[in-house]
């Protein structure tokens, strides 16, 4: 990675599951990392935690409050961190049919997608004035098949659009040396199922998954945090736009 002594990875949602463990995997490496998350309590464990590996700074800033995000996005503005590296990992996930979806589902998905466009915006600008970067999105295997079991359109329409939004950002920010990629995953082991999981079960209950992926079981958070790792590096540096499926084989056909 760049120099990493003088670089700073921002994690916007990082303070448990994929963007926790890509948080321990940058700071192994030396570099600094910043959390952004929404559980003050959990935040706050995750930066205990991760301070004895290296330099963690742990914002809590509620997505889903405009307010809240508008002067966290005036803070990256005009803050001199010299952030290299961006990782949008916040999400929520609660299946439920599209017939029975309120404004209220869609908005649960949608606004954090507003919030994560305007955040990566900020960065985009700071990138550019510390002579790029490297970000990567978290999307989801969703977005691109949907799943009986799980019916999930305002969900996956959300994530479709984050993919996207990775084409779009590739193209428009390469001039200013900014890399920008997604991953893709499927059934992955993290607390985003305690929307409708009681998380003391999740881990027992989505091992009825496991025949789902062709590899022949669900995904760990390393599985997919390594991805992001490699994404961010610059042995990655050839590869911009990219959506990586990272996904136990589930997009290779039916299973």
């Amino acid at each position: 990675m760049t120099d990493p002594k003088k670089s700073v990875a921002l994690i916007i949602g990082g303070s448990s599951g994929m963007g926790r463990e890509t948080a321990r995997r940058l700071l192994v490496k030396g570099i600094a990392v910043h959390l952004v998350a929404r559980d003050t309590d959990r935040l706050a464990e995750a930066r205990d935690e991760l301070s004895k590996l290296g330099s963690v700074q742990a914002t809590g800033v509620d997505l889903y409050d405009e307010e809240a995000v508008t002067r966290f996005i005036a803070s990256l503005r005009t803050s001199t961190d010299p952030i290299r590296y961006l990782v949008n990992a916040a999400g929520y996930f609660f299946p439920k049919p599209f017939l029975e979806h309120t404004e209220e589902d869609y908005d649960q998905y949608h606004a954090l997608n507003r919030a994560t466009f305007f955040i990566t915006q900020a960065v985009a600008d700071t990138m550019k004035a510390h002579g790029g970067g490297a970000m990567v999105n978290i999307g989801s295997m969703w977005a691109q098949q949907a799943i009986a079991a799980t019916p999930s359109s305002a969900y996956s329409m959300a994530k479709a659009g984050l993919h996207s939004l990775t084409q779009h950002l590739a193209m428009e920010l390469a001039e200013h040396k900014i890399r920008v990629n997604a991953v893709s995953p499927a059934v992955v082991l993290t607390p985003i199922y305690g929307a409708f999981i009681e998380p003391s079960q999740i881990e027992e209950q989505l091992q009825g998954f496991n025949s789902f992926h062709p590899i022949g079981r669900i995904g760990q958070v390393e599985d997919v945090a390594a991805t992001i790792e490699f994404l961010l590096s610059d042995e990655a540096g050839w590869i911009t736009g990219a959506v990586w499926d990272v996904d136990g084989g589930v997009m290779a056909g039916r299973n």
